[in-house]
């Protein structure tokens, strides 16, 4: 049986960040996760965009996370030499109809005091992007790209040179709690083994539900509802036609079929949103089926007309830990800690998903001090 004061159940981004804040503030933080090497879940299986914030309810986590995360993570990945790029986004309106919805998407930007948003007509949008054709759209100047394993190697690095480390091939197996209030936690592997902890993070991303369901001691009756959403990638074989991001205008469930560029320039579409219909995250088939290529061509075009025949590939796939299904407005992240289960030291991170990435810091100073961790 090891003591140790903080842990983190994985290292994903967010997970990471948790960590890395938790050991600047002086506490033994360590972190645990089941595959072989960070980031290789949801974090790894995104568009890897720096996000505004202007598309959330004004006030919730979500709109207070992302804007609050984006400002910090543009400063963190700068000081570390993360590669990155502000390319900023436009979000376009394919009839005259949907002008009414960037309007309404201006108004909430303002209201989460997103900066950089302009409204461009048809023509000055074309301008800007002459393979482009739409009735308006709003810019977004602010959105950008990472280089998300760059970002989590930096974390990682950070938190092993204030004493911390990550612990792989350690799958959580179960979790106690102890009549002290300390968590025991059984650690799977090649040997297994026993830790317990005064701080607990539940950062493990699709299978943070079932490790909060499975603890002896939490009171399952406060989970929130689960389920999950695939979301399905292809890359562009044609040369880059744009250098800003392009947007429709948001769907049900996400932010519709978009061109999103990686740091060299490359073209890839998506993600669409595949409901899945269950909650088991071993379940999931990562594979892309082809013969989705013909949803996205129609998505693709209504805004790029000259999207080539034979001209996409299916590239990969994520999938999106849900708190509402298919026909349910979005529910806001989850950041559940002591002042609503009583437990004091656990935090359990529910339906982190877009715009989690941009969020990370954000998020990582909320659980921090959610756990009262300002001094160690």
């Amino acid at each position: 049986m090891t003591n140790v004061d903080c842990i983190v159940i994985g290292a994903g981004a967010v997970g990471l960040a948790c960590a890395a804040e938790l050991a600047r503030r002086g506490h033994e933080t360590y972190v645990l996760e089941s595959a072989r090497d960070i980031g290789t879940g949801t974090s790894s299986r995104n568009s890897e965009v720096i996000h505004a914030g202007l598309y959330y309810a004004t006030g919730s986590l979500r709109h207070r996370m992302c804007v609050s995360g984006r400002r910090k993570l543009y400063a963190y990945l700068a000081s570390h030499g993360v590669a990155h790029r502000r390319t900023g986004k436009m979000i376009v309106a394919t009839d005259t109809d949907q002008v009414g919805k960037l309007e309404s998407l201006l108004q909430q930007g303002r209201s989460n005091d997103v900066e950089g948003l302009t409204m461009l007509e048809a023509r000055e949008a074309v301008a800007l992007e002459p393979q482009l054709t739409c009735a308006a759209a709003l810019m977004s100047a602010e959105t950008g790209l990472l280089d998300s394993h760059g970002y989590m190697t930096a974390l990682r690095n950070e938190l092993e040179d204030l004493g911390g480390a990550v612990l792989l091939d350690a799958p959580v197996l179960g979790i106690t709690v102890l009549p002290d209030g300390q968590f025991s936690l059984r650690i799977g592997g090649r040997d297994p083994y026993e830790i317990t902890t005064r701080y607990l993070v539940n950062s493990a991303g699709l299978y943070a539900h079932r490790l909060a369901r499975e603890m002896e001691g939490y009171d399952t009756a406060l989970l929130p509802g689960f389920t999950l959403a695939k979301g399905n990638y292809f890359s562009c074989q044609t040369r880059p036609a744009f250098s800003h991001l392009i947007y429709p205008v948001p769907v049900n469930g996400g932010l519709g079929v978009h061109v999103t560029l990686d740091l060299a320039g490359q073209m890839r579409f998506g993600p669409d949103v595949e409901w899945l219909g269950h909650d088991d995250p071993d379940r999931i088939d990562y594979r892309v089926d082809a013969a989705r290529a013909d949803d996205f061509y129609a998505a693709v075009r209504r805004y790029w007309p000259g999207l080539p025949d034979e001209a996409i590939v299916p590239d990969y796939a994520g999938c999106r830990p849900k708190l509402t299904g298919q026909h349910e407005p979005a529910a806001d992240f989850r950041i559940d800690g002591p002042s609503l289960h009583g437990h004091e030291g656990l935090v359990h991170l529910f339906g982190i998903e877009s715009p989690g990435l941009t969020s990370s810091l954000a998020i990582a100073e909320y659980v921090a001090d959610c756990l009262n961790t300002s001094h160690a």
